[in-house]
């Protein structure tokens, strides 16, 4: 049987917390900040968790870990 091969676009967006469960930087923070308000780029600071309704593809995605 081959390895099964890690999605590595995914391996560099999720990490596996210890309970299991994956977080994820939010987007649209990087440049351009002037015109966006505090308070949307506060918030923009903030790791997400991937929601129930998307967990199994980011399994699939990352496979190993």
């Amino acid at each position: 049987m081959p390895k099964i091969k890690t999605c590595r676009a995914a391996a560099k967006r999720f990490k596996k917390t210890g309970s299991g469960k994956y977080k994820f930087r939010k987007s649209h923070s990087s440049h351009i900040l002037t015109k966006k308000t505090t308070k949307r780029k506060r918030s923009l600071r903030v790791d997400q968790m991937v929601g129930k309704d998307n967990m199994k593809e980011v399994r699939r995605l990352l496979p190993n870990g």
